[in-house]
This record gives C-alpha cells, sequence and structure tokens, in this order.
C-alpha cells in the first residue's frame, strides 16, 4: 500500500510525504528555521528537535572530513557530537548537510514515520501541531544554505551547440573537447538568491552603432536559462576527487 500521510495534500500537491523537501523559512514571528515541505504547510524540525525527535541524529559523529566545511566555531562544537537542539533552529542547513548521508536518511525517516496517518505520535497531539506546522502562504522562504562556492558547468549540448552556433558558425558550434571534458567555471556566489528576488539588470559598457565611444549603462536585453543545481554535503580533503561511485553520498539535494 502507499504511504499516506494524515496531512491532507491536494492532489496536485508537489510536497507529498513521498517528496518532503528540506528549506529554510522565516515565520512572521520569530528566527528564521529549518523545515520540511508537506501539502500546503511546513513541518518546523526545531520544534521537533526541542522535543527530542532526533535525539539519535543528533548524537551522530561527525564525519572529520564534514568539520572541514562547517564555520571554525560549529567544527570546535561537533569534534564528538553534533550541537544540541541547535541543527534545525538555524538559518541554514549547512550544519546537517556536512552530516551525510546517514544522518539524512535517519531524519527522513523519522519524518516519514511522524506524517503517516498510521503513526499517532503528531497526528494526536493537537498542542504540538499547533506549535510544529505552519502555512506556507503566511511564511518567507530564505536561502536554504550559507554557500560559499559554486561551479556552473556548460554541460548541456543544445545550449552549447546554440551559443557556439552565434560565436562560431554551426560547423565549428562545439570545441572538440566538449564532448570528453565537462567545461565548467566558478560563478559569483553572492548573486544567488532566493526565488522571487527581483531580478536586476547588470550594468555594463555597451558601443552603439553610431557612437564613437561606449557608454554605461544597463543591458539592453536579458536572457535567463533553467538550471539543475546539487548542493553537496560532505565535502572532500584537498587533493582527493570524489569517484562517481562516492556522488551520490555527496548530493544532498537538488534544485531548479
Amino acid at each position: 500500500m502507499p504511504l499516506l500521510s494524515f496531512i491532507n495534500v491536494p492532489p496536485n500537491s508537489d510536497f507529498p510525504i513521498q517528496n518532503l523537501p528540506f528549506g529554510v523559512f522565516k515565520p512572521r514571528e520569530g528566527n528564521a528555521r529549518v523545515g520540511v515541505a508537506i501539502g500546503e504547510l511546513i513541518l518546523d524540525l526545531s520544534v521537533l528537535e526541542a522535543r527530542g525527535f532526533f535525539f539519535d541524529v543528533l548524537a551522530a559523529p561527525v564525519p572529520s572530513r564534514s568539520r572541514n566545511n562547517l564555520p571554525p566555531e560549529t567544527a570546535a562544537a561537533t569534534t564528538k557530537t553534533a550541537p544540541a537542539t541547535t541543527l534545525f533552529a538555524s538559518d541554514s542547513l549547512n550544519a546537517f548537510m556536512a552530516l551525510g548521508r546517514p544522518a539524512w536518511k535517519k531524519t527522513r525517516d523519522i519524518l516519514g514515520s511522524l506524517l503517516s496517518a498510521e503513526t499517532s505520535t503528531l497526528r494526536d497531539n493537537a498542542e504540538l501541531r499547533a506549535h510544529a506546522f505552519h502555512k506556507q502562504s503566511e511564511v518567507t522562504m530564505q536561502l536554504p544554505a550559507r554557500i560559499g562556492d559554486y561551479t556552473d558547468f556548460y554541460s548541456s549540448y543544445h545550449h552549447a551547440h546554440n551559443v557556439g552556433t552565434m560565436l562560431r558558425g554551426p560547423e565549428n558550434a562545439l570545441m572538440p573537447n566538449w564532448k570528453w571534458l565537462p567545461v565548467a567555471y566558478h560563478g559569483r556566489a553572492s548573486s544567488i538568491v532566493v526565488s522571487g528576488t527581483e531580478v536586476k539588470r547588470p550594468h555594463g559598457q555597451t558601443k552603439p552603432p553610431d557612437a564613437s565611444a561606449p557608454v554605461f549603462g544597463p543591458s539592453k536585453s536579458l536572457d535567463f536559462e533553467l538550471e539543475t543545481a546539487f548542493f553537496i554535503g560532505p565535502g572532500n580533503p584537498l587533493g582527493q576527487s570524489v569517484s562517481i561511485d562516492q556522488a551520490e553520498d555527496h548530493i544532498f539535494g537538488i534544485v531548479l
């Protein structure tokens, strides 16, 4: 039988119990914290954390490679165990992502059980539900993580071919190494914003056809792309690459 939740989830919802995406949100009153979407609601993980539901996750040893990617003050606190009652009462998912796949899976198992129609713990506790659930329409979503860097891959054949055609013509649209070596560049992490943020046209120099010198101003036209982004959890020591077989253990989640 399919897994069902006691939460009323609309049939066309992107967030049934089988898909509980993590995110960071800020309620009308209070600080930003971590939650998961379920139907039209958000389950506040900081409330569940304070009640001890994630004790096993919080007590899990943090891999040394993960501590290397945490801020110094957090890394020092997680030498032996994860920090108590602070994993989800946070404005980012960084500390949780650094714990690695076993902790992610354990957390999802706990959430799946708590939200199941067969489990009474949350279903029959009106006081806990009142504190733990927020309407998505009444909160402000935040960036899910503190993003120190990101790599933008030039890996779409059709996109690369179209751009190459504009620059070099269709016969030489793709450089010889394109199909063999993934082309990538570092992006400006400070430009990553939450969905719904107003787009600001970048300023730069352009030279009108009838002008003798370029002029400074906003771009005349603006293109956009739909891209898939992967959030990486545990890192890897400098100089040690991650194999294809290990890649899934490092990928925390995907966004558009």
